[in-house]
């Protein structure tokens, strides 16, 4: 065992950790008041169920010895190993739970797509399927190289050879994918896009987005597992194309609506650390630029498509997470070079040709096409089975109060407060009063 590196791979941890009530602060922020605590509440209920099928059974599956290229097996189930150690000298544990963050956080990013018109027991129960049969298949496909954990891994990373230094496939597109099916068959939110639904808190949209960009160094310089060059370039590279998304998004904004806005900056900065996510331990400085720039324009700009194809993405999962999945994916394929990570591949525009790109490409027709159907299957049968969606009454008058018997905001003080009222005079003692002991 290295004690730096392990060090390190826990404190990475629980930066990736702290992105999940940054996830809900960013999502409470951008939906409306009366639905603020079941956005939050189904973060946080992400962080528990999980976390328990994660421990039992998740990261067995998804970093076991590999069944076919398609699914580990139970050897690692209920992480009782204090023993094994995994790349440079990382406790099996350790690892283990860098890994249960990203599972973490993806399946409460879905959230985002169905603010607004969710129960939370039935939302709960999707999450659990979900990760066991959306996210786990998909983490090994891509993350469970051979000889890591098991002796062999995915198809995606070992026999293809693509390219996901921290979670383009299983994370952004496969949250993005997802989002969509969900979207799709819990339908659109009443009065959408008629009704005006603007965020009701956007300090804490603003909150929310820094320590999600504060957590992602954890998310991306950890995935090198050491303290070292890689680590640090995932760093720099996570920087660099965040800061460059920024400045496009405002621009952009500015151009096509003629004021820049917090939230677009908010939002700027969570595409541009997504398109650097599968890429930023492969390219460098330049390539991240470039990655930035792309991100912080076109997943403005597929925001607004989702407007002409009509369908209820609630706070832009799609746009962002998956378009800036597919960005990043694809252009290490032009931008990767071997001078930054050896383990990585020279791009195009490095002297390699166009073999790297068609293995991205590969990697996001397979990751997306999977996502989408099995999450359109679960949803449908949540749906189905225990119903999905609130009623119409307590999606008018806010799920807060339906499913939580709680909210967000107490104004009853306030109202009260608006009355004046002025005491009543006491009355001027007599003389008997004044000298009685």
């Amino acid at each position: 065992m290295d004690t730096g590196n392990t060090a390190y791979v826990l404190g990475s941890a629980a930066l990736v950790m702290l992105m999940t009530p940054g996830l809900a602060f960013f999502y409470g922020g951008m939906v409306r008041s009366k639905s603020v605590l079941n956005m939050m509440m189904m973060s946080v209920v992400s962080l528990g169920v999980v976390g328990l099928i994660w421990v039992l059974v998740g990261f067995s599956l998804a970093f076991g010895d590999s069944h076919g290229g398609l699914i580990g097996g139970f050897e690692y189930a209920g992480l009782r190993d204090t023993t094994t150690t995994v790349g440079s000298g990382v406790p099996l544990q350790a690892f283990a739970m860098f890994q249960l963050m990203f599972a973490v956080i993806t399946g409460a990013l879905l959230s985002g797509a169905i603010a607004d018109r969710a129960r939370f027991w039935p939302w709960t129960l999707f999450v659990g399927l979900w990760t066991l049969l959306v996210y786990v298949p998909l983490a090994h496909w891509i993350f469970a190289a051979n000889g890591l954990v098991g002796r062999n891994g995915g198809w995606m990373a070992n026999a293809l050879g693509a390219l996901d230094f921290a979670g383009g496939t299983a994370v952004e597109i496969n949250s993005g994918a997802s989002a969509l099916a969900l979207a799709l068959v819990l339908g659109r939110r009443r009065g959408w896009p008629r009704e005006p639904m603007r965020p009701h808190n956007l300090p804490a949209v603003l909150l929310g987005a820094g320590l999600l960009w504060f957590g992602w160094f954890g998310f991306n310089a950890g995935s090198a597992l050491v303290a070292g060059a890689v680590a640090s370039n995932a760093f720099v590279t996570s920087m660099t194309a965040s800061a460059a998304a920024v400045l496009a998004w405002l621009a952009l904004e500015h151009r096509l609506d003629g004021r820049p806005t917090s939230l677009g900056a908010a939002s700027a900065a969570v595409a541009g650390l997504v398109g650097i996510t599968p890429a930023c331990g492969f390219v460098d400085t330049f390539g991240a630029l470039v990655i930035g720039l792309a991100a912080g324009v076109c997943c403005q700009l597929a925001i607004r498509l989702k407007y002409k194809l009509g369908y209820d993405d609630s706070l832009d999962v799609v746009a962002i997470h998956g378009v800036g999945g597919v960005i990043g994916m694809l252009l290490i394929g032009l931008f990767g070079t071997k001078a930054v990570n050896g383990g990585g591949a020279d791009g195009l525009f490095y002297g390699g040709g166009f073999a790297q790109l068609g293995k991205q490409v590969v990697a996001v027709l397979a990751t997306a096409a999977f996502a989408f159907a099995m999450s359109a299957l679960l949803a449908w049968l949540v749906r189905v089975t225990v119903g999905f969606r609130v009623t119409a009454d307590v999606e008018a008058e806010g799920i807060d109060e339906a499913e939580h018997s709680e909210t967000a905001y107490d104004y009853a003080p306030l109202l009260s407060s608006t009355r004046s009222v002025r005491p009543t005079p006491r009355p001027e003692p007599t003389v008997d009063e004044e000298i009685a002991p």
